[in-house]
């Protein structure tokens, strides 16, 4: 189906056009006309298969300017929450007014944007800020929609939605979009909406095409000097690198820039004009390699990935799929590769625990081994609490507190004080 045949409304249908968009995706052709007839909608489709765009042009044909707040989207992530009022505002013309709010940033900024807005993308905990604090009012929204809705009640954030839910109008139209439809999200669905149309896809990654491998590392210090090797020398494209914690995404990032890979992490703990640098430096091929938590793995269109590597392996089968799945889209090919050491294999053994996916052997290839630092070039290592620094003597007790007493000398103790043991005796000097 094509975008032409909606009988969108001019401005709207120019904008589309302007746009370049001609053929729907599965998503949008199945759901965009249950939107326009107003219908409640539960959509099950991978990242980067369209959703955003799905719930975003419907929603737009039927707002209208100057009438208060009448959309609000509700989204895990910061990065996701930037990259849907993007996606919102491109069909929204001159007159619409779409803002985004956040944590990371100011509040005083969206105070004065939320006034104005006819549209809002949030996250939830920001929103339930400016609820707490009056600086938003809801009483003329028509639309809400929750995108990554599963990932959204992985984070914890199912209490925050019923509670956001509970102070928008009960007439409304209720969208949801989300890669699995989990326990919570049924939860959402029966809680919330009314008569949903359940919508679901076919998975947009071709398994035919993904080709699935673990290499088993006996050394832990020679990880890395792997990946090196494969990123320099076998990953023509773009690579996802996905590390456990944000600390170890950042060193990972570091070693590898240091050895001459253009390199950028992105993780939950960075501040957030920070964590959009480097985004927009991958979309915009600026660097070669994305360094990330699983932040990275779910809601953000990252388009053109090769490969994925698996630094620390997930815990879960579901966690696994939603990484794998940056790459080996629109028929590509693609490569997902998972660095295995001794203390990977119990979360490795979890993931094979879905027989459906197809994860082979592989070999480890001739490489280089390089240094490994885990202290960053600010902070050197050796000196931490209580380290030593060069030249010092190995009893140098850090930064920690003198003795209370002082340091122990000849008449030091006074006789006649009295302790808990009785009477002190005068010290006496030891005799060798």
């Amino acid at each position: 189906m094509k975008f032409k045949e909606l009988k969108l409304r001019p401005m709207i249908q120019g904008l589309v056009n302007k746009l370049g968009l001609e053929d729907m995706t599965p998503i949008q052709e199945k759901s965009i006309p249950f939107i326009l007839e107003g219908k409640d909608v539960v959509g099950q489709a991978e990242t980067g298969s369209g959703k955003t765009i799905a719930f975003s042009l419907p929603i737009m044909e039927k707002v209208r300017p100057g009438k208060g707040i009448q959309v609000v989207v509700l989204t895990p992530t910061r990065e996701l929450c930037v990259q849907v009022t993007d996606v919102m505002r491109s069909f929204a013309g001159h007159e619409v007014r779409v803002t985004s709010i956040y944590g990371g940033v100011p509040l005083e900024p969206q105070f004065d944007n939320l006034r104005t807005s006819d549209v809002v993308v949030a996250t939830p905990g920001r929103m339930l800020d400016h609820i707490g604090r009056k600086t938003i009012f809801l009483k003329n929204v028509r639309f809400l929609v929750l995108d990554e809705a599963d990932k959204m009640f992985e984070m914890g954030f199912i209490e925050d939605v019923e509670e956001i839910a509970s102070y928008i109008p009960k007439d409304r139209q209720t969208l949801m979009f989300s890669a699995t439809v989990s326990y919570d999200v049924h939860k959402i669905m029966k809680r919330h909406m009314r008569d949903p149309i359940i919508i679901e896809t076919k998975p947009l990654v071709d398994p035919a095409k993904l080709k699935q491998q673990y290499l088993e590392i006996y050394e832990q210090r020679d990880k890395f000097s792997i990946l090196l090797h494969f990123l320099k020398h076998d990953t023509p494209g773009l690579a996802l690198v996905f590390c456990a914690t944000r600390s170890e995404s950042d060193i990972i990032a570091r070693n590898l820039k240091a050895n001459g890979v253009n390199a950028k992490a992105i993780h939950g703990g960075m501040a957030q004009k920070k964590r959009m640098d480097s985004l927009d430096a991958l979309k915009q091929e600026n660097i070669d390699v994305l360094v990330a938590t699983d932040v990275a793995a779910r809601g953000l269109d990252i388009k053109n990935v090769t490969h994925v590597y698996n630094y620390d392996v997930p815990k879960t089968p579901k966690e696994y799929i939603h990484r794998i799945g940056r790459t080996a889209r629109a028929g590509e090919r693609g490569d997902a590769i998972t660095l295995l050491t001794p203390r990977d294999h119990d979360n490795f053994r979890r993931v094979l625990s879905d027989f459906s996916l197809n994860i082979r052997k592989g070999e480890i290839p001739r490489f280089q081994r390089v240094p490994f630092r885990r202290f960053s070039d600010d902070r050197p290592a050796g000196r931490g609490y209580g380290s030593r620094r060069p030249g010092q003597s190995r009893g140098y007790r850090g930064d920690r507190r003198p003795r209370r007493d002082g340091p122990r000398r000849e008449g030091y103790r006074k006789e006649g004080k009295t302790g808990s043991r009785g009477p002190r005796k005068p010290y006496r000097k030891r005799r060798n």
